[in-house]
């Protein structure tokens, strides 16, 4: 098993952690935070995370806001320093990772950031803010019923920013999510360097 397919699809990578430092700048603050093998982009913001910050508008400043795949936390970081009176939520199949982004969060002295596997979040919740670099090696399907979980919890006036590479199928997937009956619509809301972004709202 590669160590990318390893940390996709495992709640506990098989890969010894060997834990190590990075330095990031998040919400125009330098950052050392702390990464380790068997988790998404252990070595560095990956460039799509950095273009999904940069460019998606400011999320809701109040309400429940969550990162689909949070990896070792950067957006969901950036979401709560961005709105400190709102409650975000980090949701992740890999436990590493998970760890990962309470340490980091924790260290930053953040208490409005919850970390958890899907099932750890209530299903009754629903968010006025979803942002996400949704995992698109996992293949269509997975993805697709990763998308089909979280989606349809967007608030009535809630919008979702998801970054996606053009030569993984951003507008593949744009067109999907608008086939779906989710009462949902999806739009081209920016591009930069190899990236789209795409917006979702009813």
């Amino acid at each position: 098993m590669s160590e990318q397919t390893d940390h996709y699809f495992s709640a506990e990578p098989a890969t010894e952690a060997e834990l190590r430092r990075i330095r990031v700048r998040l919400e125009g603050r330098d950052l050392e935070l702390t990464t380790a093998r068997g988790v998404y982009s252990p070595d560095r913001l990956d460039p799509g995370t950095a273009v999904l910050l940069a460019g998606a508008p400011d999320p809701s400043p109040t309400g429940d806001l969550l990162d689909i795949g949070c990896g070792w936390g950067p957006i969901a970081i950036t979401l709560a320093l961005r709105s400190p009176e709102a409650r975000v939520w980090g949701v992740e199949v890999n436990r590493r990772s998970i760890e990962l982004a309470r340490s980091n969060a924790s260290a930053l002295a953040l208490d409005n950031v919850t970390f958890g596997e899907p099932d750890d979040i209530a299903d009754g919740l629903r968010f006025s803010t979803i942002w996400s670099n949704p995992p698109i090696h996992v293949g269509k399907p997975a993805l697709h019923g990763i998308l089909e979980r979280w989606l349809p919890r967007l608030t009535d006036d809630g919008v979702a920013h998801l970054v996606v590479q053009k030569h993984l199928g951003s507008d593949s997937l744009q067109k999907w999510l608008n086939q779906q009956p989710w009462g949902l619509h999806c739009t081209r809301f920016a591009s930069a360097k190899a990236f789209r972004i795409l917006e979702v709202r009813r």
